[in-house]
């Protein structure tokens, strides 16, 4: 398998299942990656929505996921500390953890799934913002979900 994000729950481009947002459980979906380039230490996955009328909105980050996992599993816990050293951060509904998308009624919205392939451990104590992992310019981005 190629280092390509995917999700056995949609495909990219398809319609993301009500069980995975606000008007369903609100759980997030499963995801899974292939081998990662040489040199990766850790990976970080932020999801979020371009199309959001305040601008981008985020919906999830994790950071610190070891470079031997290849997948979230569906229903990840609202913590910050996940196994294997792995965190969450905080979403823009200032909660930790997944927020699924709940847009308001009119023109369909993009929801991004971006993972990173890091060369660097992160050693913050907390995320509180995806802005710090979204400025670390040691961050390559290699595939995303709509």
């Amino acid at each position: 398998m190629a280092f390509e994000l995917t999700s056995t729950a949609f495909k990219e481009g398809e319609l993301i299942p009500k069980k995975y947002t606000c008007e369903g459980q609100d759980v997030s979906p499963p995801l899974r990656w292939g081998p990662p380039p040489q040199g990766t230490r850790n990976f970080a996955l932020i999801a979020d929505d371009p199309d959001a009328p305040v601008g981008t909105w985020v919906h999830w980050v994790v950071f610190n996921i070891p470079s031997d996992e290849r997948e979230l599993l569906e229903g990840m816990p609202a913590k910050e500390a996940l196994p294997k050293r792995a965190r969450q951060g905080q979403n823009d509904f200032n909660r930790i953890g997944y927020g699924g998308p709940c847009p308001p009624p009119g023109k369909p919205r993009r929801y991004f799934f971006k993972l990173y392939a890091l060369d660097i451990t992160l050693f913050w104590e907390k995320l509180s913002s995806w802005v710090g992992l979204a400025g670390n310019r040691s961050m390559d981005s290699l595939s995303h979900l709509r």
